[in-house]
């Protein structure tokens, strides 16, 4: 059964909200206008009530985005993920359709999981020819200045994209689990924020060309810093430690042509992947009418 379900279609040749519904724990918070009054898009704000998902929560959200339309689906705060009951997971699930020349722009705060919770999220976008697509999936080591450090029981993030007639087109991912052996914590080293972010679409071609070349200077200067020629200068004269990059991020390209692309970060702190979403996305203000994580 589903929790929620939107609709965006053109009425007046505007992007409009032509059906709206949402039952607990899920609401839908759709603002009159967002930004710029000349920009032809729609913000759809989904939020649980309760200011979280709590243990065996089951979220179900359909969104169809027509023909020539953008919108932007966010939230207002991060999804915090409260502790399981037993071995009881809390889930969400996004189906999403994106119509010919449409934008759908997923760029929400993080999810936080608490301590024992439970977490399974999986997106699937379905998209039409000439349809755009930018989305940001991304999760917090939780409450880790009081000294939850990746310790959750399960956090588990799919994302799928199809073309038209089922043609997969991206197949994704994430899982991290606590086992036996060793923690996520000691996995993750000293990393506290794990992000995705991906573009698909002609309408995002000179964002994506952007956003690589960023990618590449930032790695290389950090290489150029980690190498070992410079570390040996480093060591000679101080007395510091060799320490790891706080912020690492690698770009690639996937689909036909290589018309998509994936940028992968790993970050020590979620100011950081902020400050980096704020910069490279700057670029999309005028097609959402609002710089995204301002």
């Amino acid at each position: 059964m589903e929790s929620g379900k939107v609709a965006v279609e053109k009425v007046g040749g505007k992007s409009t909200v032509t059906r709206c519904y949402s039952k607990y724990p899920l609401k839908f918070i759709v603002p009159n206008k967002v930004g710029n009054s000349k920009t032809d898009a729609v913000w759809i704000y989904s939020l649980t009530y309760g200011g979280g998902i709590v243990s065996g929560d089951s979220i179900s959200c359909n969104v169809a985005i027509g023909d020539g339309c953008t919108a932007v689906l966010t939230t207002q705060a991060s999804t915090k993920v409260y502790k399981s009951l037993g071995s009881k997971s809390s889930e969400q699930i996004l189906e999403a359709r994106v119509g010919s020349d449409a934008l759908l722009a997923v760029i929400p705060d993080p999810v936080t999981c608490f301590s024992t919770a439970r977490y399974i999220q999986k997106q699937v976008f379905r998209m039409a020819c000439g349809s755009n697509l930018i989305m940001v999936d991304w999760v917090t080591s939780g409450r880790h200045e009081s000294g939850e450090k990746w310790d959750f029981d399960l956090y588990k993030s799919t994302n799928h994209i199809f073309l038209e007639d089922d043609e997969p087109l991206f197949l994704d991912t994430v899982l991290l689990e606590k086992g036996s052996l060793s923690s996520v914590a000691e996995r993750m080293l000293d990393y506290q924020v794990i992000a995705m972010v991906v573009f698909w679409g002609p309408k995002l071609k000179y964002i994506q060309n952007q956003v690589q070349e960023d990618v590449r200077k930032m790695m290389t200067e950090q290489l150029k810093f980690s190498s070992p020629t410079s570390a040996h200068k480093r060591q000679r004269t101080s007395d510091h430690c060799i320490t790891k990059p706080n912020f690492i991020a690698s770009s690639s390209v996937f689909g036909p042509e290589g018309k998509g692309v994936v940028v992968r970060i790993v970050a020590t702190t979620t100011e950081s992947v902020y400050i980096f979403l704020r910069h490279q996305l700057a670029s999309l203000e005028p097609l959402l009418g609002v710089s995204p994580y301002q």
